[in-house]
């Protein structure tokens, strides 16, 4: 016998949800180590993805606005910028993979679409995080 496609597990809030148990969903939960069973509410994935944006938008306006143009107008060092991006971005991986886990453990209807669009952020975070490594060595 085959297994079924969703199986029912418990929200935060004790009430019954289906959970998708296709393949893929079963393998994503894995790859991000999301416990069995427990899962969060929608309003907790949808808060984890503001927060996320917020800090991801925080280091771009310090990367390309505060850090180019008000700190040299006021005297510091421009120098520091590519040290802050490393922080800033560090910070906003581990807040975009937050939001990914509280997405799949909501089992959100767009959990798919947020991935792929968190992944790309990511992989941006990581091309601007090596270019802060290369100017920090030279």
């Amino acid at each position: 016998m085959s297994a079924p496609a969703d199986t029912t597990s418990q929200t935060t809030s004790g009430a019954p949800s289906r959970r998708s148990n296709a393949p893929a969903d079963r393998l994503m939960r894995r790859l991000l180590r999301l416990p069995e069973g427990k899962t969060s509410t929608a309003q907790e994935a949808r808060s984890a993805f503001q927060k996320s944006i917020a800090i991801t938008a925080c280091r771009c306006i310090v990367m390309y606005l505060v850090l180019p143009f008000v700190l040299p107008v006021v005297g510091l060092a421009s120098g520091a910028g590519p040290a802050i991006g490393l922080i800033i971005g560090t910070l906003a991986i581990i807040s975009i993979i937050y939001s990914i886990r509280r997405f799949w453990r909501a089992d959100h209807s767009k959990r798919w679409h947020y991935t792929v669009f968190a992944t790309v952020i990511i992989g941006s975070l990581i091309y601007l995080s090596v270019q802060d490594i290369i100017s920090l060595v030279n």
